[in-house]
């Protein structure tokens, strides 16, 4: 299904047969920040490297995911848990740095959400970063409370916040 946004990029249904795409976009992504909340020693335990093309199609298989593809490249990817216990919770949005700040990240997420309500789900929750949390604010999401996570030695400061979708 093509997006309806003016964009030379469309939005699709995850496929296993981008998951090697998705997994350099991934890597990438985190390696490329630029901010002082996030060295390189953070960079590095954040992802060290590539993880397998397995990996995110196992993950896919109970998950729901969207891409961005550009001449079928993967630009960008958003996934939102679908079982029940965490029905709604958005683990990953992602966008090659090469295409950031071009409104791909709203996209996907607006996807994401236009699904989420046809699926009549009550709401939708994520664990922002630093980085983030200003797209998600924007999109009409707010803070919970903040929380810490440890990943290979380092603190990473998360912002859990939630956005209902049914009144």
């Amino acid at each position: 299904m093509q997006n309806s946004f003016p964009h030379p990029y469309q939005i699709v249904d995850f496929s296993a047969s981008n998951a090697t795409q998705i997994s350099q976009l991934y890597h990438c992504a985190v390696q490329g920040i630029i901010h002082p909340r996030y060295p390189k020693l953070k960079l590095n335990a954040w992802s060290s490297a590539a993880r397998s093309a397995k990996f995110w199609q196992l993950r896919y298989k109970r998950n729901k995911a969207w891409l961005a593809l550009d001449n079928q490249h993967v630009i960008g990817f958003i996934s939102v848990e679908t079982h029940f216990k965490y029905q709604g919770y958005i683990d990953c949005l992602y966008v090659h740095p090469n295409y950031q700040h071009q409104g791909i990240a709203s996209a996907l997420y607006s996807h994401l959400q236009h699904w989420a309500i046809q699926q009549q789900y009550s709401n939708l929750s994520v664990d922002a970063s630093c980085l983030s949390k200003p797209l998600f604010e924007t999109m009409g999401f707010i803070l919970q409370h903040t929380n810490y996570q440890q990943k290979r030695g380092q603190t990473f400061t998360g912002f859990y916040m939630k956005k209902p979708l049914i009144d």
